[in-house]
């Protein structure tokens, strides 16, 4: 069985800018780390998403956010069955993202869409077979 975490911001660090500015003057970037989990009778994969939004060279945004996927021992997950546990993960992180935008300069601000060709996750699924 596999069971997903709810979702745990770690940081929503905004720092409005002193000058107003358009939506497309931003530019943002989004990070993945997987983290390994076991215990005697489960393992896992942590995944956090990290989005910096940045103007002129001064962070306007820093959104950290993650959850869990828990697994029994027996469970053999395959890449297919990783890159839907990340992209659920994605999919959460998003929707929190433009639920606590609003009344930000972000507001009218998206994503970048998660884009797993630009990562490896042949290491992330031999931690899962460890």
């Amino acid at each position: 069985m596999i069971e997903q975490t709810e979702l745990v911001v770690s940081a929503w660090n905004y720092n409005p800018p002193a000058i107003p500015i358009a939506p497309e003057q931003l530019t943002s970037s989004v990070t993945l780390d997987v983290m390994k989990k076991r215990t005697a009778e489960k393992k896992g994969i942590a995944c956090r998403f990290t989005c910096n939004f940045v103007f002129e060279g001064v962070t306007v945004l820093q959104y950290v956010a993650g959850d869990t996927y828990v697994i029994d021992l027996e469970e053999n997950i395959d890449m297919k069955e990783l890159h839907t546990m990340i992209n659920n993960c994605y999919t959460k992180f998003k929707e929190t993202f433009d639920i606590r935008k609003l009344g930000t300069v972000l507001q009218h601000k998206a994503l970048l869409p998660f884009n797993e060709k630009q990562h490896d996750l042949e290491p992330v699924l031999a931690l899962l077979r460890e």
